[in-house]
This record gives structure tokens, sequence and C-alpha cells, in this order.
């Protein structure tokens, strides 16, 4: 027997957005004691406290927390039935994740058209690692993101989307390199641990016993590019976003073994996935 109904999920949230009993009630134009038996209702049909008191301030539980994904998750649900059953298409907010490299290559043409076709739709994106990305969709803060591979996700759906040939960049000055070995001592370049290129890169070079000298962490391409480009050490990036920040000409590019390069993108989320993302999905599967 279901438990939990929309009208104590909006005063729960109403008393987790506006900070407290009083500024919910006001809000919700309910009396104190009202707003204040609901939020003990609920606690006890759950058996969990959603709160937990700081001083006079209110906080969240981890359990309210996970409650609180899930109930705006409802609730967008909720609007967007309404909406879609009104006007026959998707609207509200759709919060997509990416990866840098994939937002900055790939998505630009595909969301252009997206919302040429579903202009009631807002599209926010987000970027971030694989890692990042896909801990966002497990706790319904974003509804899907596109990851790279490896990546493990096993209580998600997957969609693979685009192929990526990832190729090493060094300092124009560097000598070929045909294996692993001849970048020992080297510094590498990547972003923070999450990166599933980063991994990939790393997986190469352990398989081979090398360590790099040391490593580099940058926040976006552009900065990991320029990097290289100075002469300060060697990183692996796809070779679409060369060619989209026209930077090809800037490093040396190396071929990789091909178990390394060739490499897969996938759109993932949790759970039945909404109109707007089921829009998403056939436009980058068609």
């Amino acid at each position: 027997m279901r438990t939990i109904d929309l009208e104590s999920l909006e005063i729960f949230r109403a008393v987790v957005i506006e900070g407290g009993i009083i500024k919910a009630a006001n809000k919700l134009n309910r009396v104190q004691s009202n707003v204040t038996t609901r939020i003990k209702q609920l606690e006890e049909r759950l058996g969990l406290a959603l709160f937990r008191r700081q001083g006079r301030a209110l906080v969240l539980s981890p359990e309210g927390t996970l409650l609180l994904s899930y109930a705006e998750r409802l609730f967008r649900l909720a609007d967007e039935a309404e909406n879609e059953l009104r006007t026959g298409k998707p609207m509200g907010v759709f919060r997509v994740g990416s990866l840098e490299s994939t937002a900055g290559s790939r998505l630009a043409p595909i969301l252009s058209r997206f919302h040429k076709l579903y202009p009631g739709v807002v599209v926010e994106l987000v970027t971030g690692t694989s890692g990042a990305l896909v801990q966002r969709v497990t706790n319904f803060e974003i509804e899907a993101a596109f990851v790279s591979e490896p990546f493990s996700a096993p209580r998600l759906e997957k969609l693979k989307v685009f192929e990526e040939e990832l190729v090493l960049i060094t300092p124009r000055e560097i000598p070929a390199v045909t294996r692993a070995g001849d970048l020992g001592g080297l510094t590498l370049i990547a972003f923070a641990n999450g990166c599933s290129y980063r991994k990939r890169l790393e997986e190469w070079l352990g398989s081979a016993g090398v360590m790099p000298a040391r490593t580099l962490e940058f926040g976006s391409y552009q900065a990991m590019i320029a990097c290289v480009a100075a002469g300060t050490g060697f990183a692996m990036v796809p070779r679409s976003l060369l060619l989209s920040l026209r930077a090809a000409h800037e490093v040396k590019q190396h071929e990789l073994p091909l178990k390394v390069r060739r490499n897969h993108t996938h759109l993932v989320w949790n759970g039945t996935p909404s109109t707007a993302l089921l829009r998403l999905t056939s436009l980058v599967s068609g």
C-alpha cells in the first residue's frame, strides 16, 4: 500500500525550500500546526526521521535528502504529464549532463535541433567527469548524461550514441610515440579522478609499468591542450575535440593501440525516461 502522496511531498518540499515550518506554512497558506502534523505523519509512515535539529534550524537527514531527490522527480513528471496532455509536446526543465569533450564537439547541433522541435523544453546542461555524472544520474539530480567508457552504472539504462577516436597529444618537438614506455618520466595532463579517458590512459601506462613523473589536473580541455602545447606534458583527448577547437596544429598527435583509441560515448538514465528524454534519444540514435 502506498504511504506517500503528492500533497505530503509538497509540504515536505516547502519546509526544505523555505528553511522551516513557519515559513513553509505561510508559503502554503496553512496553519503551522497542520504543517508540523503532516511532516510527523510522513515520518511515521516511512519509519524514518527526515529532519534533524541544529540549534533552531531544521536540517535534512540523509534519508530526507534522498526523499527530496525523488520528490523533485515526481513533481517534474507530474508537471510533464499535465503539460503533455494539454499540448501534446514535452515541456519544462530538462537537466542533462555531459562530458566537456562531448558538449564541445557533439552536442551543439543536436541540442539546437532539439530546441527547434521542442521550444517548450528548457535544457539545462551540466558538465563533469563520467564518474561524477553517473552518480548524479543515480541520485536523480540530473535526468540523463552523456558518459564515456569505461564506466560502471549497473542500475542505469544505457544507449550507445557516439564512437570516438582517442589520440595521444604531446608538444610538437617530442619524437613519435610508438609505445607507452616512450612516455616514461613525462608529465600526465588530465582531468580529475573520475575521468574515463584518464582511467583508460593510466591503465595503458600501467600495463607497461610506466609511471608519469607527475600528474597535473585541469578543468577544461582548452587549458589541457594549451599546457601540452607549452611543452609541459602529454594528454589523451578525442580527435573530434581537437578538430572542433581547431587545435590540431598546436600539438603533435600520436596514434594509440586500437584497444585504447577506440571508445564509445553512452547516454545513461535512471528508470522510466521522460517524454523529453525519449525525444532526445530519438535524435541521437536516428
